[in-house]
């Protein structure tokens, strides 16, 4: 399996290790439950080193990205300002969601998901060749990155690395400065505040442990993932892939149809309706709502699918991520297939959780 460089560090902190795609991961450092509500109440910090950092660098960066992804790399105007987006094939579907950096006109860093990472890096490749061949796209693999989400977790970051926070405390949500050799970005996968940090590999052991030792809370994909199912946040694989489209993914605020700009994918979407939505759940009866299950909506309205579900210890019951039709609102009740049962859920507006405060 893969490992990142902090792989020794988590054994040394007896992180029950597992497989995440090809990965050697911390599944949790003890309980999962502990490390969700420490990131909730004060800080905590993941490794995502198995994401990627792409380099793009040349003339043409602009129009590449133009091309590229379905949001509009246009808003990208001040150095360090960052834009969430999906890349999409010419059906529409996503290739991979994932984050462009503008940091001059001439080079750009792009972060994509470890599990898509080389299929996107191929497809960049591809599209570069045929729009603009004098690019230099370059995998960082030799850069690590940390997320100390919380909020508390900048005031530790501080903390940690004397003199950033002048160059940081001023940053707006996806906002990103560079401090010495460190890419601190004001972006995370939590719904708390924080920071992703990106650092040279050699550096991420003794930052990680500095983290630590001023009270940071190592947290693994076990809270990662209730987090960001809490923060009603997207997650590649479950809630969407090359099969469906963002429009009905949740991800409409991501997708620019309304310039003149064409992005490979956007005719695909122009040309087919819509007819499903991403919408929140709240289950009413016992149970633990699952990837995968059937949903029944009430007169006829059809049926839909849960794309992401679990247990939420914020809310303290289930809840998910449901794909369904388009009539379906908030408030409406419906029926999830559970084990041949039908359990009464709540459809709700998600977010469920944000900056520690229950939405639902």
């Amino acid at each position: 399996m893969k490992t990142t460089p902090l792989n020794q560090t988590h054994r040394d902190m007896n992180a029950k290790m597992v497989d995440f795609g090809g990965w050697d991961m911390p599944l949790h450092y003890g309980s999962q439950l502990d490390e969700h509500h420490k990131v909730r109440s004060d800080a905590g910090m993941f490794d995502v080193s198995h994401m990627l950092a792409v380099d793009i660098e040349g003339e043409g960066g602009r129009a590449f990205l133009r091309q590229l992804v379905a949001n509009n790399i246009d808003k990208l105007t001040q150095p360090g300002k960052a834009l969430y987006s999906c890349m999409l094939n010419p059906d529409g579907g996503v290739i991979d969601d994932l984050i462009i950096y503008f940091l001059t006109e001439s080079h750009f860093r792009m972060v994509v998901n470890a599990g898509t990472a080389d299929k996107d890096m191929a497809w960049m490749l591809s599209q570069r060749d045929r729009i603009a061949p004098g690019l230099e796209i370059t995998p960082r693999r030799d850069l690590a990155m940390i997320a100390v989400q919380g909020p508390n977790a900048r005031a530790k970051v501080w903390q940690v690395l004397p003199g950033s926070q002048t160059d940081t405390e001023n940053l707006k949500l996806f906002q990103a400065a560079f401090f010495d050799k460190y890419f601190i970005a004001r972006t995370g996968y939590t719904g708390e505040d924080g920071f992703e940090i990106t650092l040279p590999a050699t550096d991420a052991m003794n930052f990680w442990n500095k983290l630590h030792a001023a009270g940071v809370a190592p947290a693994g994909l076990g809270a990662r993932d209730t987090l960001r199912l809490e923060a009603g946040m997207n997650l590649y694989g479950q809630d969407m892939d090359e099969t469906i489209n963002p429009l009905e993914a949740g991800l409409g605020w991501t997708v620019d149809l309304k310039s003149d700009r064409d992005f490979i994918g956007k005719q695909a979407l122009l040309d087919k309706p819509v007819t499903q939505q991403l919408t929140g759940l709240v289950l009413l009866d016992r149970g633990v709502l699952r990837s995968h299950q059937k949903v029944v909506t009430q007169n006829d309205g059809g049926e839909g699918e849960i794309t992401s579900g679990g247990f939420s210890p914020t809310l303290n019951q289930s809840i998910a991520l449901a794909r369904l039709p388009l009539g379906v609102s908030p408030g409406d009740e419906v029926q999830v297939v559970v084990r041949d049962k039908q359990l009464k859920a709540k459809v709700v507006k998600y977010p469920f959780v944000r900056n520690g405060k229950i939405l639902v």
